[in-house]
């Protein structure tokens, strides 16, 4: 279906049921950009906002252009409903009550935290909602156990249009589609690599950028490039070449020369694989180097100067991150389907890795911050280390002391186990044969 086609299609669907109504939990810097995005969309509409600052949410719909008197503060699901027949925003800060109004179609996670998402994403399905995650960080933690509970509760789970993993699987499904072999698929990575980087030397930019200190350090330090070529690992079956991947600085133009085998000029030990580049012109872009063998299909792409082969890349030079979720929210309820879901099984894994020394002792703070950072690595080669997810490593307790640059396992560390997304991620490891014990 083409984005004209899909276009008529929500107007029709407006004409004849009303809007299309989002609820969004979150109103950061992604929510903020989604509130004011969708007031400049013709059939869909922001119905709620889940917030625990509401003052923030408040802010984002004046930005977005509505007045002050179409917001209404909301504490309970007959309330929140309320507001969204009488053509209003809710704004709560309830994220149970939030999750059980009934006028509301479809959530976007923008919490940005892996174990709220978790608890949202649950608390919606149960509600009979469909879910878009931009909650990557919880996706590759327990997203096959979330998205078997959408499949049983007949919603949709999907990862959100706009985000680098969605954009570059949907390069990957069209090169499969027209029969390609897939060599390497990834992403531009957009901030320079420092990957002990902490919060309190990025407060100028941050603020400069209209961002959280830490979010930004989470896309300085690797964990967020990481997380998003896990999560593109476990949608399409490709794995890191190699534990942390290679991250060369190819250019746009060399992608194809340099992330390919080895015995052809390139730097990959096999095909098939998930990786990034800090090279000129590949961010904020995603790519997916192709391989054909037959003679006339090497002879046209040549022709049409996709590139000189035998490998090739196709190349998206942007992505629309938050501006482009509305389109999932739209497809889940228009099509049931997800524009990005986990396989049954992972295949990849992003893991903490100590980013200073740590004591015996030390409790944990959240990803972006000063003790640990995302490593990406093989499932199998994580399950190997007993290597504790990333996602699970906020507010976990050190319990034997690691260096800067080790792995943090569940040998040394222990997972705060009163937070649901590390109870659903024990059952999971249970059910694949890994049974996890910590000697406190």
């Amino acid at each position: 279906m083409t984005h004209l086609q899909f276009s008529a299609e929500l107007l029709r669907r407006a004409e004849k049921h009303g809007p299309i109504t989002i609820g969004l939990a979150g109103a950061g810097q992604m929510g903020t950009d989604l509130i004011v995005q969708v007031a400049l969309m013709s059939g869909i509409r922001i119905g709620a906002i889940s917030e625990t600052r509401p003052d923030r949410a408040v802010e984002a719909v004046l930005l977005a252009g509505h007045d002050r008197d179409s917001i209404v503060m909301a504490s309970s699901p007959a309330a929140i409903d309320g507001a969204i027949e009488a053509g209003k925003i809710a704004v709560t800060d309830d994220l149970a009550a939030f999750a059980a109004a009934g006028r509301i179609d479809v959530v976007i996670d923008a919490t940005g935290n892996p174990n709220i998402g978790t608890l949202l994403a649950l608390d919606v399905i149960r509600n009979g909602k469909h879910i878009v995650m931009l909650n990557v960080e919880a996706d590759i933690t327990i997203g096959r156990f979330l998205k078997e509970e959408a499949r049983k509760a007949g919603v949709v789970y999907t990862g959100a249009a706009g985000d680098e993993p969605a954009c570059a699987v949907e390069l990957i499904g069209f090169a499969r589609t027209l029969g390609f072999g897939i060599v390497a698929a990834g992403k531009g990575k957009n901030n320079p690599l420092k990957i002990d980087a902490v919060p309190a030397a990025y407060e100028k930019e941050a603020a400069e950028r209209n961002m959280n200190a830490r979010m930004l350090v989470e896309f300085v330090d690797g964990s967020k490039t990481a997380v998003e070529m896990v999560a593109i690992a476990n949608a399409t079956g490709l794995v890191p070449d190699v534990p942390g991947m290679h991250g060369p600085a190819a250019t746009r133009d060399e992608l194809a020369e340099v992330l390919c085998p080895r015995e052809d000029g390139g730097i990959l030990h096999r095909k098939g694989v998930v990786d990034y580049s800090i090279g000129k012109g590949v961010a904020p872009g995603v790519f997916c180097v192709i391989e054909t063998k037959h003679p006339r299909v090497l002879e046209r792409i040549s022709d049409l100067k996709v590139g000189k082969g035998p490998y090739f890349t196709l190349f998206r030079p942007y992505h629309l991150t938050s501006l482009e979720v509305p389109l999932s929210a739209i497809n889940a309820v228009l099509h049931k389907r997800a524009d990005l879901e986990p396989l049954d099984r992972p295949v990849a894994e992003a893991v903490a890795v100590a980013k200073r020394d740590l004591g015996a002792g030390e409790a944990l703070g959240k990803i972006g911050e000063t003790e640990y950072r995302g490593f990406a690595m093989t499932w199998e080669d994580a399950r190997r280390k007993g290597a504790v997810p990333l996602g699970l490593a906020e507010n976990a307790r050190m319990i034997k002391p690691v260096k800067k640059g080790e792995f943090l396992t569940y040998d040394n560390c222990v997972p705060d186990e009163t937070m649901v997304i590390t109870k659903i991620r024990q059952r999971i490891d249970q059910s694949d044969g890994m049974f996890v014990t910590n000697a406190a």
